[in-house]
């Protein structure tokens, strides 16, 4: 499938998965524990489809999160080595943009992201949950971390790890692109 946006390509996989499942928008909605609204924007790509998400429903469904985001399998099961810049990317929108930075390591428990965030004017605060853990450790810039209703912030060199399930979400401060390592684990 080739697509301009990465995102729409997430979205058919996505749709895909539930039509080879054999479940309704409602059945799988309630076992992502999302509304059917919800999911049904993510698999129209009218809303953003949050990596967290597509992990847990890796998770739940038994596949693996490389096929949903980039649509290919991943084949190594001992190691895997990923070269300098040459992580599988999705961009989620033109300012949002996750490197897997083991993209080809199967049945992973963590997924490893090298992720970059350009400022933007006006930035909204969206709030994410999800189940398990994440780290996150800032290579680059600075970003407002909001976890739990507590508002800190991160600079270069600076980590957080948090419980998941907490509301959480980020914008990057000043007009520098913040680039970090997340770690999402189930």
């Amino acid at each position: 499938m080739t697509n301009d946006n990465p995102m729409m390509e997430v979205a058919a996989r996505l749709a895909g998965l539930r039509d080879a499942l054999d479940l309704t928008v409602e059945e799988m909605a309630r076992e992502c524990h999302i509304s059917p609204d919800l999911l049904r924007n993510y698999e129209s790509g009218t809303a953003d489809i949050p990596v967290s998400f597509l992990h847990g429903l890796a998770s739940t469904y038994g596949v693996e999160l490389t096929a949903l985001m980039f649509g290919s399998e991943p084949k190594m099961s001992t190691y895997s080595v990923t070269r300098a810049g040459k992580g599988v990317k999705v961009e989620r929108t033109k300012a949002y943009s996750y490197q897997d930075l083991a993209a080809g390591f199967r049945n992973r428990i963590m997924a490893p992201f090298m992720v970059t965030v350009e400022p933007k004017e006006h930035q909204e605060l969206t709030l994410n949950t999800h189940q398990g853990q994440e780290f996150n450790y800032i290579v680059d810039g600075e970003l407002e971390m909001t976890v739990g209703g507590k508002v800190m912030t991160l600079r270069t060199g600076d980590s957080i790890m948090f419980d998941a399930q907490l509301p959480h979400g980020f914008r990057v401060m000043g007009d520098k692109p913040a680039r970090f390592i997340a770690i999402i684990t189930n």
